[in-house]
């Protein structure tokens, strides 16, 4: 793919929706979840709740595309068409505790690095904007292996971020985060509800406080909610 300089703008009428249909997952003889069911539609933001080892992390993974479907369907579908598993990722953001940052890199060289393998030139302007609307402008250019766990998780943010994709998928989105960086991921979340073109957020957390900012929640034992 031809790299693009890609303004900070959302899709065009993007108006995603995510569709689960009886989706179940083992690894070898355990099953970790079953007859999972679930509808997100655009404005709106779903809630992964269970158990340590419910399955929070596997679900999300299989949404993004990063894990084999095994059981069931998954139609994940952005201006009117349905995404396979590896185009729907260039709609997607993406945080979670497992998302590696080089720690031998700058901020600013994780985020050019990440932002080239999705075929994005970061422009100068656009470097800064995406430090700036994490709380770490000035930040950029020191190694990440100097960061606190709570900066390492905003830049993952900053990257999550560039492009303005209409998805977001955030396993436990507020990890490590201060006061500060909790209403960061609040107002994040709250402009996806708000964006223009359509935007969702599907959260993974058993954090109460998360739990409020769901419009439907879905609990690993299949019961769904709204």
């Amino acid at each position: 793919m031809p790299r693009t300089n890609r303004e900070e703008q959302p899709v065009a009428v993007a108006a995603p929706t995510i569709d689960l249909v009886h989706v179940s997952h083992r690894f070898g003889h355990r099953i970790v979840f079953h007859d999972i069911n679930l509808h997100v539609a655009a404005g709106q933001v779903a809630v992964v709740t269970g158990d340590n080892g419910a399955g929070k992390s596997t679900l999300l993974r299989i949404i993004a595309g990063l894990l084999k479907l095994q059981s069931g369907s998954v139609g994940v579908t952005v201006c009117g068409a349905i995404q396979d598993a590896l185009a729907r990722r260039r709609y997607l953001g993406y945080v979670a505790p497992d998302l590696v940052l080089y720690r031998e890199l700058s901020g600013v060289e994780n985020l050019e690095f990440f932002a080239g393998l999705r075929g994005i030139t970061l422009t100068h302007e656009l470097l800064k904007l995406s430090l700036q609307r994490v709380g770490l402008l000035g930040r950029g250019r020191d190694l990440v292996g100097s960061y606190s766990s709570g900066m390492r998780q905003r830049l993952k943010y900053a990257f999550a971020l560039i492009g303005c994709p209409p998805i977001l998928l955030l396993d436990e989105p507020t990890a490590n985060l201060d006061s500060g960086g909790i209403d960061m991921v609040r107002q994040i979340v709250h402009g996806q509800r708000e964006r223009v073109g359509g935007g969702l957020t599907v959260i993974a957390t058993n954090e109460p406080r998360e739990h409020s900012w769901g419009d439907v929640t879905v609990q690993l034992n299949g019961i769904l909610t709204s």
